[in-house]
């Protein structure tokens, strides 16, 4: 707490400061670009530096995005004519001298794939999602002034940035970015004559990946120690709202699973670097035996990977789940279903995450055995996500809906969940997944299980929270046509990749011509790649009205404009660095007494209990 006191003070100096009519003319200039940097680039404000993060993810999601219409343009008409892309792509797109047409780079379609993946992954959905709401919410929703070290928060957003800027110079080597697919597996990923996209792209691919780890690890040990000793008197761990509990598990899951990633990072750039072999044993490049390469396996590397691949899933989406569960308490006006019972599935996830990697190596020739352990854990893994499901419905169920963009979009996340999931069960069974591995339906599963839903929870809470960060708010009828869309055209997208899965028809193939018994898919491929493109442009839309709402929104008024119960709508409407002017509010009560009274449609968690009431979280 001594950070908080020290902060209090500075506060308290400031507006002294202020007062006293000190002469404020020297060095204008200076002082106006000084406090530019520190407000904006270097602050320490967690709410700034939740904007840092929330804005650097949607430039990654819309290059990340582009990347897929691009090889989806490839896959849906691989014969058409690309040579209008050559501005954009330079040397990637092949140009037939003789007819003048142009056709996407083989090399290039792999390192569009890899690099797609690699930034909706870690850069959006890990970065953006988990980095913009822990560190905007925490301190505000536990009562806090800020996180417990402002400078290691900043340091964290820096790292992400650094490794973001690294990843975005690999787009522009001689020789490419890595194109050995977003999980690096060996040997693509170790040995830089095996392909172009395995040379400089594939250093740079891992430098900016343990950048990353670096700053994934700052930023957990901040949230975890935030909420665990800087809580407000009154707020014990069962009055933590659904948010800050899924904030402080997604952040623990990183701190025990991102140094494994590293440590395998680090070993595979031992053996690119200086000769060793952790991963290579007996192999040949071009008919020629690498004889030094002996003694490794890349099946090693899997687990490694895979350990942290898999709570990374959790990673991505328990922090929707947590956002998806406040928007639908407060807009539905009803007190969260089983509130005990959703703490405990988020612990259970959490636990579960760690002992279910290998069921992304069913075909590594693992010991069936081993595969039937992983099969019964993963299924079990179903159970807590399916209370949180029931526990959804059972909120939303008989509540007085508003139907606004932010429920809309936690509405969509549940729908998608439940799909998404559902098709988990069959690729968690190791003799279905045998036939399924590598095939359209694994696409089709995780982008609506862990891509599409992950997005919409995150689109909740910026539709949610946005007066919070800004003062404003978003347009509701674009926000609406943001949500249909984008409902109507993921389910467009990747509904018919189950189909295609089922038929036999493998991912990551750069062309589906010179293959007969797929040539019947192609009109699908077509409609797919159509329903993408319709699909980007809504994202585009979401963009265009975050950034006009920023500075054009309705301006917000009220402090709590969605009558919610949680500290965050206690602070003023444009709140400084320390977040409350006064003291800071006591807690009494549990997050979700909302028509628990017939006299009271929410009652705050400031507000102190009646004589003979009880706390509805006990």
């Amino acid at each position: 707490m001594a950070d908080t006191t020290i902060l209090e003070k500075d506060l308290h100096g400031a507006h002294a400061h202020g007062e006293h009519g000190h002469d404020d003319h020297d060095h204008h200039g200076d002082r106006y670009q000084s406090a530019f940097i520190d407000n904006y680039m270097f602050s320490m404000d967690h709410k700034t530096i939740a904007k840092q993060f929330l804005i650097t993810g949607m430039f990654w999601a819309i290059i990340g995005a582009a990347m897929s219409i691009i090889f989806r343009l490839q896959l849906g008409f691989p014969g058409a004519d690309m040579s209008w892309l050559q501005p954009l792509l330079g040397g990637w797109i092949n140009i037939d001298p003789a007819t003048g047409t142009g056709t996407l780079s083989q090399e290039f379609y792999y390192a569009l794939v890899t690099m797609h993946g690699t930034i909706i992954v870690f850069f959006v959905l890990t970065a953006g999602l988990s980095g913009t709401f822990s560190n905007l919410l925490i301190p505000l929703q536990i009562g806090a002034r800020d996180m417990a070290s402002p400078l290691m928060n900043m340091l964290s957003y820096w790292f992400f940035f650094l490794s973001g800027l690294v990843m975005f110079i690999s787009l522009f080597l001689n020789t490419g970015p890595f194109s050995g697919g977003w999980t690096a597996y060996p040997p693509l990923s170790e040995l830089p004559q095996a392909s172009d996209g395995s040379k400089a792209g594939a250093t740079m691919w891992i430098m900016s990946l343990v950048l990353f780890v670096v700053s994934v690890l700052l930023g957990g040990i901040n949230y975890i120690t935030t909420v665990l000793n800087m809580r407000t008197k009154g707020m014990s761990m069962f009055r933590l709202p659904l948010t800050i509990w899924a904030f402080l598990v997604t952040a623990i899951i990183g701190l025990l699973s991102f140094p494994v990633l590293a440590s395998g990072f680090f070993m595979v750039m031992l053996d690119r670097t200086l000769g060793t072999s952790f991963f290579l044993n007996e192999i040949y490049i071009a008919d020629t035996a690498l004889t030094e390469r002996v003694g490794g396996s890349a099946i090693l590397y899997q687990h490694l990977f895979w350990f942290l691949g898999h709570p990374e899933v959790y990673i991505i989406i328990l922090p929707a789940m947590g956002i998806v569960s406040e928007v639908l308490a407060t807009h539905a006006r009803k007190p969260i279903f089983g509130y005990k019972a959703m703490v405990f599935s988020i612990l259970a996830i959490a636990f579960l995450s760690f002992i279910v990697w290998a069921h992304h190596m069913f075909m590594t020739g693992m010991n069936p055995f081993i595969s039937n352990i992983f099969v019964i854990f993963t299924l079990i893994i179903a159970v807590p996500s399916a209370v949180k499901v029931f526990n959804w419905i059972a909120t939303v169920w008989g509540g007085a809906v508003r139907f606004n963009s932010a429920m809309l979009f936690s509405l969509g996340f549940v729908s998608m969940f439940i799909s998404g999931g559902l098709t988990g069960i069959f690729l968690g069974n190791a003799a279905i997944d045998i036939q399924q591995h590598d095939t359209y339906f694994v696409v089709a599963h995780f982008h609506i299980v862990m891509g599409v839903a992950a997005f919409f929870g995150m689109y909740a809470g910026v539709y949610h929270w946005f007066p919070r960060m800004y003062g404003r708010f978003m347009n509701e009828f674009l926000g609406k046509l943001h949500f249909w869309g984008t409902m109507i055209g993921a389910y467009c997208v990747f509904g018919p990749m189950h189909y295609l899965g089922m038929a036999g028809v493998p991912r990551r193939y750069y062309s589906f011509e010179t293959f007969n018994a797929f040539s019947e898919f192609d009109a699908m491929n077509q409609f797919i790649t159509i329903a993408a493109i319709i699909t980007f442009f809504f994202q585009i839309l979401f963009v265009v009205n975050f950034f006009y709402s920023i500075y054009k929104g309705k301006k917000q008024t009220e402090m709590n404009p969605w009558e919610a119960t949680t500290l965050e709508w206690t602070a003023p409407i444009h709140a400084g660095h320390g977040n409350w002017e006064g003291a800071i509010p006591h807690v009494h009560r549990w997050p979700y007494d909302l028509s628990r009274y017939e006299d009271r449609e929410f009652i705050p968690q400031t507000e102190p209990l009646k004589e003979g009431e009880k706390d509805g979280g006990h």
